[in-house]
């Protein structure tokens, strides 16, 4: 392969990785009544199919290329428009135009994909052998923040990849660091705003059912992204301090807190069982939030690794001067060999389908650390995976403050 046709591999790859693209494409067809949707890689020379969902057997999958002179994806480049036709025979512009005679289409949209460094990967698209509206304002603009969500999952893998590949070969001095936390705080946290309160705003405004559950799986995916950023945070501010910072306090309602979370991730997760036992009635001194970011991430790394046919089981109590958190879940054992590796940064396992960036992990291992805690991993085919933590969180006991909240946590 020559580097073109390797990148356009990649770029196919990074788009079947996005896990919202099959629901999109599926979603877009029932929208518009059109049979067949997908989104394409298009240069100047080439066009190439990365994801399609086909209901009318036009026989294109993801890989196979077209003459990019036979398309219309190439007019919606130039123009960086996109492209709407209702019914190309007596379309005064498309009725002699070579394109819907040599695929016999008649209706068809494409919306160009720009990523944030204006670059031009493609086009999200939809045709059909039958008339359809799909200039109807609603389904420009939906296809419009379907072709921005993609957009921004595609920013986010080459940010994880550029950024990743910085910290793991040690590139990444003071100065650059200060810059890398400024850019998430910023340049990704700002467009990430702007796809949540659009999301939210479609589900308090739209009274159609797929607009809902469309805008609902947009905000999900939000959250998502608002979590990895989180976590490349802490890993950036810990590189920079020496660990992750806490805000010791008292805490009375730590067992309600943890409930939160065990519903929030309960919610994310609609067909996931979580059992949980919670026995916490005593004050705790600790950082509250970060003890529910532990829980979160343990509780989603189970939910991701586990068996998807058998609960994820959460115990926390609180016995004598020490709290106790568990997580358990049932699937395929860590090996011994990957146990000693499961908390470092960038570390994911070899099954299951989490996602992230292999920091959930060792952000957990961190914040006990700050807590003077153990965090310890078990794992056996009879057993199945526990995570256990350990934190010394009982008044009486002393949690000192860690780097930058020490003077705060020390006056709490």
């Amino acid at each position: 392969m020559c580097k073109t046709e390797v990148d356009i591999a990649l770029d196919v790859a990074a788009i079947g990785r996005i896990a919202c693209i099959p629901e999109l494409l599926r979603v877009a067809c029932r929208t518009t009544n059109m049979g067949f949707a997908g989104v394409a890689r298009v240069t100047g020379e080439s066009w190439t199919a990365c994801a399609v969902e086909d209901n009318i057997d036009l026989g294109l999958r993801p890989g196979g290329q077209l003459d990019i002179h036979t398309t219309l994806c190439l007019e919606a480049r130039n123009l960086r428009a996109p492209v709407v036709i209702d019914h190309a025979s007596v379309d005064p512009v498309y009725a002699t135009h070579h394109t819907p005679r040599i695929y016999g289409i008649e209706s068809y949209i494409s919306v160009p994909i720009v990523l944030a460094d204006d670059s031009y990967f493609g086009n999200l698209f939809a045709i059909d052998r039958f008339p359809a509206r799909p200039s109807r304002p609603e389904i420009v603009s939906m296809f419009k923040l379907f072709a921005s969500l993609i957009a921004m999952h595609l920013n986010e893998e080459r940010a994880r990849h550029a950024h990743a590949q910085a910290l793991l070969d040690e590139m990444a001095t003071g100065e650059m660091r200060e810059h890398f936390i400024a850019m998430l705080g910023h340049d990704l946290r700002t467009p990430l705003s702007a796809v949540s309160s659009t999301a939210h705003l479609l589900r308090r405004t739209s009274s159609d059912p797929q607009v809902v559950e469309l805008a609902e799986r947009i905000q999900s995916s939000s959250t998502r992204m608002a979590t990895l950023i989180d976590n490349v945070l802490d890993l950036a501010k810990g590189k920079l301090g020496g660990g992750i910072a806490i805000h010791a306090a008292n805490v009375e309602d730590l067992g309600q807190a943890i409930r939160d979370v065990v519903s929030e991730v309960q919610c994310a997760h609609p067909s996931r069982h979580i059992e949980a036992s919670i026995n916490i009635d005593v004050g705790v001194r600790c950082d509250r939030s970060r003890i529910q970011q532990l829980v979160s991430n343990l509780l989603s790394n189970a939910v991701a690794y586990g068996a998807s046919d058998a609960p994820v089981v959460l115990s926390a109590e609180a016995v004598g001067d020490e709290v106790t958190i568990t997580v358990r879940n049932t699937g395929e054992p860590i090996s011994v060999e990957d146990q000693a590796k499961v908390f470092q940064p960038f570390w994911r396992g070899g099954s299951g389908n989490g996602g992230g960036l292999g920091l959930g992990l060792f952000i957990c291992s961190e914040i006990v650390k700050a807590h003077v805690g153990s965090l310890e991993v078990t794992s056996s085919a009879e057993t199945g995976t526990i995570f256990r933590a350990r934190l010394p969180g009982i008044p009486g006991s002393h949690v000192p403050a860690t780097n930058a909240s020490r003077e705060e946590a020390t006056g709490s």
